[in-house]
């Protein structure tokens, strides 16, 4: 199709990027809200813009250059975890840039500025699979049906949360003054997250590889991620 016109209506894809920005929303009420008294709301929110705008560019990459090659076959799977790694690691710089800024470690606000880095970056990833999930072009199984509506909120919920917990988990990381180690673990675990979630769009059954890992990560990021910049004092309130 020409890249001009939109592949699916304009409310449809409305509706894939608010499910993509109710992942912030969910996400945000989880663990931030907690924390309000004890951050600087305004450092939160400024962290999710900046995830938001490197989530635009990384979605749009991933979109060119994965989803487009699983679609066509032209990319065996180690052409596109190599990709999937290159974007990955970018992503990790980029965290490792805006969480280990002397201010943000200063204020120890690394893990939940992380956490909110890594919402707003995987609500705009979400939103462009959302699309493509909708669009009946790309295989049999995609469209807009309750069923891949369904999907769409199980897929960003997975990916913010993901995103979110491998961002929080590097934050915890900067606070402790160990940054080169988290490079190689937290680009892998983005890769991961980046293949499986655009296979996923194709094969909703892959998904079920990274959701049960996704969902028991939420636990020691609330726990002990999240809250690793905080005095005892604070913890305990």
């Amino acid at each position: 199709g020409d890249m001009a016109e939109a592949p699916i209506d304009m409310w449809e894809m409305q509706l894939a990027f608010a499910i993509g920005l109710l992942g912030i929303y969910a996400g945000w009420r989880g663990s931030i809200a907690k924390m309000t008294g004890f951050y600087d709301l305004s450092g939160a929110v400024k962290t999710l813009l900046f995830g938001l705008i490197a989530g635009v560019i990384a979605a749009s990459l991933i979109d060119l250059m994965i989803l487009r090659n699983i679609r066509d076959a032209s990319l065996n799977i180690f052409g596109i975890g190599t990709i999937a790694i290159i974007i990955a690691m970018a992503e990790t710089s980029f965290a490792l840039f805006i969480l280990g800024r002397p201010k943000t470690v200063g204020l120890r606000a690394s893990a939940p500025y992380g956490w909110t880095l890594g919402l707003g970056f995987g609500a705009m990833r979400s939103a462009h699979l959302n699309v493509r999930l909708f669009d009946p072009d790309l295989w049999e199984g995609a469209g807009f049906e309750l069923s891949n509506i369904g999907f769409a909120c199980i897929l960003t919920m997975t990916i913010c949360v993901g995103h979110a917990s491998i961002s929080a988990w590097q934050g915890s990381r900067i606070v402790e003054h160990d940054r080169a180690r988290t490079f190689i673990t937290s680009s892998l675990a983005r890769a991961t997250l980046i293949v499986v979630s655009v296979l996923a769009v194709f094969n909703p059954i892959i998904l079920a590889f990274i959701a049960p890992l996704v969902a028991l990560s939420w636990f020691p990021a609330q726990e002990s991620w999240l809250p690793s910049g905080l005095t005892p004092a604070a913890k305990q309130a």
